[in-house]
């Protein structure tokens, strides 16, 4: 049986081109970590990321064991993700002498078969492998992210701001602006691992949530 891959299946959300285009997201599951500080040097960063990927990799291997949720099917643990915003006004791209501000939500996506009960009981798995992890910061949630602008942004995270301005000016020439609020932030999806790609290689989803003018 083959492995579900959400990048091959949902090219149009995993794969844009690095000129922008227009997307309408749909509804999807996440599990979730909140927190804030620089990514570079936050404790808090870091156990985020590893609570994710924890909770995520105990469902996938569930299929090794009497614990596989109702409805399985054997998956490739999608990519991690980001929400970025700063306290008082939107991230722009922009972040020079400003990392120490982030609030920002790290995400990874799940199958549609991962409900409340499904949360909990890896949650109590993962508890027994990392005891360390406090995961009550984590949550499951459901996302419309809607009508957005998004764009392949290739290159160091530090020289998105060329990249974000290329993404505005799309934009506003079709017509839409950038609105953000609540879960609909700036959106990074992150394609490369950066502990074993090259800066000048990572690929990077950046995506903007849009109304019409």
């Amino acid at each position: 049986m083959s492995v579900y891959d959400f990048k091959k299946e949902y090219k149009s959300l995993y794969n844009p081109k690095r000129t922008p285009d227009i997307i309408d997201v749909p509804k999807m599951k996440f599990f979730m970590v909140e927190g804030s500080g620089d990514p570079n040097t936050s404790d808090s960063y870091k156990e985020a990321v590893e609570i994710l990927y924890g909770l995520s990799y105990t469902i996938k291997m569930s299929k090794k064991n009497d614990t596989q949720p109702k409805g399985y099917f054997d998956f490739v643990v999608p990519p991690l993700e980001g929400l970025w915003w700063f306290d008082e006004d939107h991230f722009n791209g922009e972040v020079k002498d400003r990392k120490d501000e982030f609030i920002w939500i790290m995400m990874i996506r799940q199958p549609d078969f991962v409900n409340a009960e499904v949360f909990e009981s890896v949650k109590k798995v993962l508890s027994k492998k990392k005891p360390e992890l406090d995961l009550s910061r984590a949550r499951l949630e459901e996302h419309i992210e809607g009508l957005c602008a998004q764009i392949m942004h290739i290159g160091p995270y530090d020289d998105e701001p060329a990249t974000v301005d290329k993404l505005e000016k799309h934009i506003t020439d079709k017509g839409y602006k950038t609105l953000m609020n609540g879960l609909r932030q700036h959106h990074e999806i992150y394609l490369s691992d950066p502990r074993k790609t090259a800066p000048e290689k990572l690929k990077t989803i950046i995506r903007h949530p849009i109304v019409k003018k």
